[in-house]
């Protein structure tokens, strides 16, 4: 059996925060690294909040973020009598005792209860300040520190991985352990908390902290995965960007930082941009088929179009919801404008000017994406302008917007007919006005 024996142990009462999935990294990177047995516990003991799909989002999520665990997960619903057990012998051995139907655990009035935190260093807690704290409530059911304690002793875990809000429970845990007759000390490493950029911990009143939310923006699992290991630990050359089987080999706990990791989201997305970068054409464009296919124009979207047309935007894509907005003109019937762009690009003096010279040229010019740059670039010189003004008028008549992938390989995809019809059309447009 692997000396080495970890568990993440979320609670089902709510959405897996990003704390969690940071949690469940480290000890998964943990047992990886060492060889060593990750179990997935349940601590659904509350069941007025553990509902199911809830218990689902955390398998789902952790899943998605292709952490794999050794074994059936174990749920704390399950093991009661564990529980109840346990406190009968604190009972009958004196160390514990009921007040008021709760049962409450003799806390040692002097000495020191202390352990070598990985991350932490040396943390100690004076035994007076603490107080007798319940292990069982007056309706009978254990309380967290029971359950933690019992369900760490049963299940043979060596190392506790958890956040630093954890960090007051320990000593209480540990006198639970201790009573139940252990005699081995576990390695406890209380990582840091993640905060905002107004250094303020992350609060789901306040800040995007579901999991789910990012994977629905678009950021890939490998990104994100590669983006939480950062949050409070970096790699020994400082290359953070990296396969997962690279991180695995450096990663240790000893490594973390112990002050606050703060959550920065243009970082996320900046990882998430070169994770999409080394994609292939192929893979990026079968990435982007779920957001596409939730627009009310995803029914259009032939594949092998898209085959050509993702390429051109996946240098400029964080995130992957972003390509439909990129994307939507290829695949609609004609481009939906953006009014705030029409007005400043199309009410110019020199906008109609360009766009009846480019309908002329375009007209018999050679079908090429250099041929069409030289294009506009003659013809605005006519006008005294340079290409990124000339071509402006032409980029919102047929995309619709001021900005967006490279105008003239789009040119080329949509076709000459497509391009002349989208310039006559704001033609008319301007003419309505």
């Amino acid at each position: 059996m692997s000396t080495t024996r970890l568990r993440f142990a979320p609670a089902p009462t709510g959405s897996l925060h990003l704390g969690s999935a940071r949690t469940a990294l480290f000890n998964w990177l943990v047992a990886q690294g060492s060889g060593g047995e990750l179990i997935l516990r349940i601590e659904d003991t509350n069941a007025e909040l553990s509902r199911p799909e809830l218990i689902d989002n955390i398998y789902q999520s952790l899943d998605w973020l292709q952490i794999e665990f050794d074994g059936d997960p174990v749920r704390q619903s399950e093991r009661t009598d564990l529980y109840n057990d346990a406190v009968e012998q604190w009972l009958s051995n004196d160390l514990a005792y009921v007040d008021d139907g709760a049962v409450r655990f003799r806390v040692p009035s002097d000495g020191t209860t202390s352990w070598d935190d990985l991350v932490r260093g040396t943390v100690s807690f004076e035994n007076q300040h603490i107080e007798d704290f319940v292990v069982r409530r007056a309706d009978g059911t254990a309380t967290f520190f029971t359950a933690n304690a019992v369900d760490d002793f049963d299940l043979g875990i060596t190392h506790v991985v958890r956040g630093e809000d954890m960090v007051n429970v320990t000593p209480k845990v540990i006198m639970l352990r201790q009573a139940l007759g252990a005699t081995d000390v576990l390695e406890f490493a209380h990582l840091p908390l993640i905060v905002n950029e107004q250094r303020k911990k992350l609060s789901k009143r306040r800040d995007d902290v579901a999991l789910e939310s990012y994977r629905e923006r678009g950021v890939l699992a490998p990104a994100m995965i590669n983006y939480l290991v950062l949050l409070g630990w970096g790699p020994p050359d400082d290359i953070e960007v990296r396969p997962i089987e690279e991180i695995i080999s450096l990663f240790e706990l000893t490594d973390v930082n112990p002050s606050s990791a703060m959550f920065d989201l243009k970082k996320l997305e900046a990882i998430n941009a070169e994770y999409i970068r080394a994609m292939s054409p192929g893979d990026f464009a079968q990435a982007l088929t779920p957001w596409l296919d939730r627009q009310p124009w995803g029914s259009t979207v032939d594949p092998d179009q898209l085959l050509k047309v993702a390429p051109l935007v996946q240098e400029r894509t964080k995130v992957l919801s972003e390509a439909p907005r990129q994307l939507d003109f290829f695949f609609l019937p004609s481009p939906e404008f953006d009014e705030d762009a029409w007005g400043k690009i199309m009410g110019t003096q020199e906008a109609p000017l360009i766009l009846n010279s480019a309908k002329n040229a375009l007209a018999k010019a050679e079908w090429d994406g250099e041929v069409l740059h030289e294009t506009l670039r003659s013809i605005g010189e006519e006008y005294g302008m340079k290409l990124g003004k000339a071509q402006a008028p032409v980029r919102v008549a047929i995309t619709g917007r001021a900005v967006g992938p490279p105008l003239f390989e789009s040119m080329q995809v949509l076709g000459r007919e497509t391009v002349i019809e989208r310039i006559t059309v704001a033609q008319q447009k301007l003419e309505e006005q």
